[in-house]
Formats: C-alpha cells, structure tokens, sequence
C-alpha cells in the first residue's frame, strides 16, 4: 500500500490468529500455554495449557466453540475472530492496527468524513470510544503504574 497504512495480515488458519492474537496482545513477551490458561480462567473461561500449546503447534484446526469464546476471553476480543470464515478478523486487525497508531501517536483524535447531518452511526461512535477507553487504560500514570 502506498499511503503508509500496514496491510492486514492473512489469517486464514487457527493457528495464524492465535500468533497473530499473542504478538499484539503481549508484544515483545513469550506467553506458555501455562499462563494463558491461567489468564482465561481468571476471566471466566476455561481452556488447559497443552491444548492452547496444540493451537501453536498448528495440531489443533477445528476446536469446539467452547475453546474459541476461551481464547476470546484470554485475547479480549471477540470469539467468533477465530471462526474458519470469520467476519469478525478485519475488525480485529483494524481495531489493533488503530490502537497501535492511538499509543504510538500517529493518531491523536478522530474526524469524520462524509457524514450526514446525523453524524458518526451510534455504533460505530461507541465502538470508537470503547477503544480510546482501552488505550487510555494501559496508558503509564505520573507514578509510573497504570490507568484503570
């Protein structure tokens, strides 16, 4: 793309959005499968480490639905992002590649464009919010701790 915008990664398999999902999530960090689990049970869920290490491995293509709303949980996203032909995978992508942007300040603010008197659709404005809300939530505070 010539416009400076990062192309959206192919995720087509379990296993490429499972990485994909770690590398955003916990970047820079080498997450087991040990303290995954640990993380979706915190959350709710419930997911065993050595299945989630089969995800990686790529030994695992068609978990149950169950497995897919527990890695929703561990991620913080949506568990449909891991369906097969998910709908969900470029909203995913977007809203990381927008967060990404927002912390690293290439995005400061939002501005609208082609919009009718009504302005930004509700739920587009909420979905908006919800994502600044976030960011601003893993933002450091003066006392070096962070928000939220």
């Amino acid at each position: 793309m010539d416009n400076g915008e990062e192309r959206a990664p192919e995720l087509r398999t379990l296993r490429q959005k499972v990485e994909y999902m770690v590398e955003k999530t916990f970047p820079g960090r080498k997450i087991s499968g040990r303290v995954f689990a640990d993380l979706v049970k915190e959350r709710g869920g419930s997911l065993s480490h050595s299945y989630f290490s089969n995800i990686l491995a790529g030994k695992v293509t068609q978990p149950s639905e169950e497995i897919l709303k527990a890695l929703g949980l561990g991620f913080g996203v949506d568990w449909r992002f891991f369906k097969e032909e998910s709908e969900v995978v470029d909203d995913v992508v977007a809203g990381l590649q927008f967060l990404a942007k927002r912390r690293t300040g290439e995005i400061s603010g939002l501005a609208g464009r082609g919009l009718d008197e009504d302005g930004l659709p509700p739920e587009l404005l909420r979905f908006a919010l919800a994502l600044l809300r976030d960011a601003e939530d893993r933002e450091p505070t003066a006392d070096g701790g962070q928000r939220g």
